[in-house]
């Protein structure tokens, strides 16, 4: 028997749900099963599979150890460093702006070092997170930003801020401005773009059409001018959709691709410009809530800006005309 108290990071979890992220072996048929024969109890009785957890509830699970993952003696992320450029934090969230190059989540070629392992790093190391404390829950990211793209990246540190921000997000009641370098001067100052577009998953890349299709989403793009140097312009960016590779395939349809943007642009536009990523930023975030923030009402009207973009002080200075 394993028996397992229900924290702060746990409440309002389903008993399906809990029991399944906290014993990854147990098949789905036998786990329900267990609760109808009352071999997984809420404080000494029966529950039902949508029953809600609260804090301080006691749950036992009378289930064969092989179904147990091993205990962890390390944990991934503290191999990560633990370094990170925080624009904003407090008990319930980080903001961190994240720099181009580094991957958010692990994939196939990089398990380690990963934004969200730096900044479960961080907060072990100052005390705000012990893994070996928690039941399921990990601090983890609301949103993400291609590798090669910089920009804010919203961390959360506990499961109701978690819960609220993604809602947030969904509910478009965050909003992100972006600065970037494309090439050439710009038919107008400022523009409200639509088009449409196809996602390609087997080549990570979207095609973009200037009519409605079938499969085809529309893809609206703000921008207004904020200088011009030479064959190139810096633009502030703002996003009515949200859709994979938005910007960088929008400007490049309009013929205007990314400075060194190697997937929508071409090569040889970027040759002998120094640029290893496109210029690209997410420099900007607002929480403009319209409906209950709960616990992160504090949040509401407030605007985060990265000060420092890489690419737009070599862009003031004259140093990529």
């Amino acid at each position: 028997m394993r028996a397992f108290t229900i924290g702060k990071n746990d409440e309002g979890a389903r008993v399906d749900r809990f029991v399944a992220k906290i014993v990854p072996r147990l098949p789905l048929s036998l786990l329900y099963k267990s609760i109808r024969l009352k071999r997984i109890k809420l404080n000494k009785k029966r529950c039902e599979i949508s029953t809600r957890l609260k804090e301080g509830d006691l749950l036992e699970l009378y289930i064969a150890d092989e179904f147990f993952s091993e205990a962890i003696t390390k944990w991934p992320f503290l191999s990560a460093p633990k370094e990170i450029d925080i624009l904003y934090e407090d008990d319930n969230i980080l903001l961190v702006d994240k720099k181009p190059g580094l991957l958010v989540h692990e994939d196939d070629a990089e398990q380690v070092d990963t934004l969200i392992n730096r900044i479960q790093h961080y907060l072990y190391a100052q005390g705000e997170y012990n893994p070996g404390k928690e039941n399921v829950f990990a601090p983890a990211l609301c949103n993400r930003i291609d590798r090669n793209t910089g920009g804010i990246v919203i961390a959360a540190k506990n499961a109701a801020s978690l819960r609220v921000l993604n809602q947030k997000i969904k509910d478009r009641e965050l909003h992100k401005k972006y600065l970037c370098i494309v090439h050439g001067r710009m038919e107008r100052k400022s523009d409200t773009l639509k088009a449409y577009m196809i996602k390609d998953e087997s080549k990570n890349q979207v095609r973009v059409f200037n009519t409605p299709g079938t499969g085809r989403r529309t893809m609206i793009t703000k921008y207004k001018v904020l200088s011009e140097k030479g064959r190139f312009s810096l633009l502030e960016v703002d996003l009515i959709t949200g859709r994979t590779h938005q910007i960088r395939a929008h400007m490049a349809h309009i013929g205007h691709p990314l400075l060194g943007d190697s997937k929508y642009g071409r090569n040889k536009d970027n040759q002998h410009t120094g640029f290893r990523y496109q210029a690209l930023y997410s420099y900007q975030l607002t929480f403009d809530f319209s409906t209950d923030a709960e616990h992160l009402t504090y949040l509401n009207g407030k605007t985060f800006t990265v000060k420092d973009v890489w690419f737009q002080k070599k862009f003031e200075d004259g140093e990529i005309l």
